[in-house]
């Protein structure tokens, strides 16, 4: 495979490599080279890994100035969130500044609900920040993870790194054709979800029905107004862009309350809810909003139809 823009990459834009590891220390290791080289250089280090990491890094590289540490089991937790809330962010704040990530979205105990969107997420990364002066590192654990995840991260990955070797992926893959194979229909929602069909002047009633349930399923009073906001957000997009009903339902789950909401207006932006507007667009910062405010949002769009489900966990 022949990587036309990495002459481009190396020299002051987007470097993103897997490291696959096996064991505490070969994980340590080589996040550790990492950071050193970063810091090194001058470049502001942050490193996201879940928090049952944190503390294995923090007696390893201990903390010096330029570098930060981020649990991306809290501020990750909806994979959407990932590349706005943490990279990005990062990114914007040493603004004429080189900069490394270190981020893992996904670990074994990772849910198997939010994969999907953890994938979307790496491929998307190659587009959103293909531009910006970044390294970013994703260590995958080798031992415990799944082989499909495994050839998953390869094609997402330009370049892998194996027991200190990095060589280009012969299995990356073209970032849209990624996030497309897993834009995959979701399950038949629950038999007891209550269902309410819905068009503008019928938004109040919706979002009276969302708190509702969300109430009575023991979320508390932030985040059913969490919910409630999020879900009119999506409620309203669905609505005004395409000027016909949606449809709204909602459900218990053992983790919490799932609302999902579907309209005939078809989301053709793989990016949308990832990267802010900006100051000058008047649109773009509902699905940003959705996605800061839920524990996890799955989109699903066809020809003819788009659907977002709405996870708040309690």
């Amino acid at each position: 495979m022949t990587f036309r823009s990495e002459a481009r990459r190396e020299a002051g834009a987007l470097r993103h490599d897997a490291l696959f590891y096996r064991g505490d220390d070969d994980y340590v290791a080589g996040i550790r080279l990492f950071v050193e080289a970063g810091l090194t250089s001058g470049e502001p280090v942050l490193v996201a890994v879940p928090g049952t990491r944190l503390d294995l890094l923090r007696a390893a590289l201990g903390a010096p100035t330029e570098l930060r540490y981020v649990d991306m089991a809290r501020d990750g937790r909806n994979p959407a969130w990932i590349i706005p809330g943490v990279l990005h962010a990062f990114v914007t704040e040493q603004a004429g500044r080189r900069v490394r990530i270190v981020g893992e979205p996904v670990w074994p105990e990772r849910s198997a609900l939010a994969y999907p969107r953890c994938v979307q997420h790496e491929a998307l990364i190659n587009i959103a920040l293909a531009d910006a002066p970044v390294s970013i590192l994703c260590p995958y654990d080798a031992l415990r993870l799944d082989a499909d995840v495994i050839a998953d991260a390869a094609s997402t990955h330009p370049f892998l790194i194996r027991d200190g070797d990095r060589q280009p992926s012969a299995g990356y893959g073209r970032p849209e054709d990624v996030v497309d194979a897993y834009n995959v229909p979701f399950p038949t929602p629950s038999p007891s979800a209550s269902t309410l069909f819905f068009d503008v002047s019928g938004l109040s009633g919706m979002r009276a029905m969302v708190a509702a349930l969300a109430r009575e399923a023991g979320l508390t009073a932030d985040r059913i107004e969490d919910l409630r906001v999020a879900a009119n957000e999506i409620a309203t997009n669905a609505v005004t862009h395409s000027g016909r009903p949606a449809v709204a339902r909602v459900w218990t789950d053992e983790e919490g309350l799932i609302c999902e909401i579907t309209g005939t207006s078809v989301l053709t932006d793989r990016l949308a809810g990832r990267i802010a507007p900006s100051p000058l667009q008047d649109r773009g910062r509902g699905l940003l909003l959705v996605n800061y405010l839920c524990d996890l949002v799955q989109v699903h769009t066809d020809d003819s139809s788009t659907t977002v489900r709405l996870h708040m966990y309690r």
